[in-house]
């Protein structure tokens, strides 16, 4: 199909009444998208196509800044903000690849829940079961690439959101090592934690799409061979409290490496119990949240949503030495889990421990942020110890499950090809 053709039918998917259109894009770009797909098509009928993205359709986050519009983030707060100056540098990059943007998706207001819910712009529902939340904070892009409005959507990555919701929704969700993509023009949740990410449908295309995103040339992901490949499975909490359909998944999962000869060991990863103690009044996101938000807390704080207030208003509990002091020992760490990793060529754990939880469940407080704490627990390691991750959906199981593999920081390419290795002996 063309590339006008592959729009059209995202468009429709977007337009039908009975899908998540309305709550999955919160501004569509028809016109320019349109345009952008007819030029595609040109540059292949003249064989002068500028990469493997060209012609690829493609969905942004609400919180990356196009020129002339406000970046919401999610928010109403900023609806009315003053317009962007330039594109952020990914939107950039995603142009002048040729890709086609169809729209901004929705999102957890600021990005600062796992769970997905938005109560300004309403909570597209899963694509496995509309009565279920898609998961955040990149609700709305995780949703599109599963329900076919987008091929590739880009979301951030603070403590899982672009994997959790691959996750839930049955997607590949792919983070960086933070340095890897820039950040500026998206609007910050933690400065020291933010990254960007594709989530897609399969490992290739995010590894096609973080190639553009970090100004890579073009390269083709090569499948890892499996037979004596290192994988640590951490012990501990991250397999703590685990629906029995992750459980179930996870021992197939598992299980299939091992019969293809992958070394899988129990992995002892004591910096887990260290970063709890970093973590322990309130996580560095938390705090840095806080320094950002705290003016327009005061005067607009009424308008956000509760619950993503109150998590940002922890944050007011760290000083600034305390804060210091957290950056200084999560750095110390940083290095110690990198030693660590060395002993292996990657982990594997559940992206989270836990299914996509129905709207019902998330309705109360009390069950919002046991979601929310399940749902970031596992996903929120590799931010912390800037590692690379991905999110990759184990098939056959009765509601999406996600089997989580982080590499060392740094060996991003390096982990696309052992995802890629995974992802063709699971299906």
């Amino acid at each position: 199909m063309t590339a006008r053709e592959r729009l059209e039918r995202a468009l429709a998917r977007i337009a039908d009444p009975k899908g998540e259109g309305e709550r999955t894009f919160l501004t569509l770009y028809e016109e320019s998208a349109r345009e952008a797909a007819d030029a595609a098509d040109r540059r292949a009928q003249d064989g002068a196509a500028l990469g493997p993205l060209d012609g690829a359709i493609a969905s942004i986050k609400d919180l990356f800044d196009v020129a002339g519009e406000p970046t919401r983030a999610g928010s109403t707060i900023l609806a009315d903000a003053a317009p962007a100056k330039a594109d952020a540098p990914v939107v950039r990059r995603l142009r002048e690849a040729g890709a086609v943007i169809v729209g901004k998706t929705n999102m957890s207001e600021f990005a600062f829940t796992g769970v997905g819910a938005n109560p300004h712009y309403g909570t597209p529902g899963n694509p496995a079961d509309r009565s279920r939340v898609p998961g955040g904070s990149s609700s709305g892009a995780a949703v599109a690439a599963a329900d076919g409005m987008c091929e590739i959507a880009i979301g951030t990555d603070t403590g899982g959101s672009t994997r959790i919701p691959a996750a839930l929704c049955g997607v590949v969700g792919y983070k960086p090592t933070k340095g890897r993509v820039a950040t500026e023009g998206a609007f910050p949740l933690s400065w020291t934690f933010d990254s960007v990410g594709p989530i897609a449908r399969t490992v290739e295309d995010c590894a096609r799409a973080d190639a553009v995103l970090a100004g890579d040339k073009p390269w083709t992901v090569e499948p890892a061979g499996l037979r004596g490949l290192r994988l640590g499975v951490p012990q501990g909490l991250l397999l703590e409290e685990l629906d029995p359909v992750v459980s179930r998944a996870l021992d197939v999962a598992l299980g299939e490496l091992i019969r293809a000869d992958a070394i899988v060991s129990a992995a002892e990863v004591p910096e887990l119990d260290a970063m709890e103690r970093v973590n322990r009044v309130a996580t560095i996101p938390t705090a840095e949240a806080w320094r950002i938000h705290r003016d327009r807390l005061a005067e607009r704080g009424g308008d956000y949503d509760p619950r993503v207030k109150w998590r940002i208003e922890l944050g007011g509990r760290v000083d600034d030495a305390a804060y210091a002091a957290m950056l200084d020992d999560r750095n110390a760490l940083v290095e110690a889990m990198d030693s660590r990793l060395g002993r292996y060529d990657a982990l594997a754990v559940p992206t989270t421990p836990i299914v996509a939880p129905t709207m019902d469940e998330i309705a109360t407080d009390e069950g919002f942020q046991r979601a929310n704490r399940l749902l970031l627990r596992n996903t929120a390691i590799a931010n912390f110890f800037d590692l690379c991750a991905i999110s990759l959906p184990i098939p056959d199981t009765d509601l999406p499950v996600g089997l989580m593999i982080i590499a060392r920081r740094g060996h991003d390419r390096r982990l696309f090809g052992i995802a890629a290795a995974i992802e063709r002996l699971m299906s």
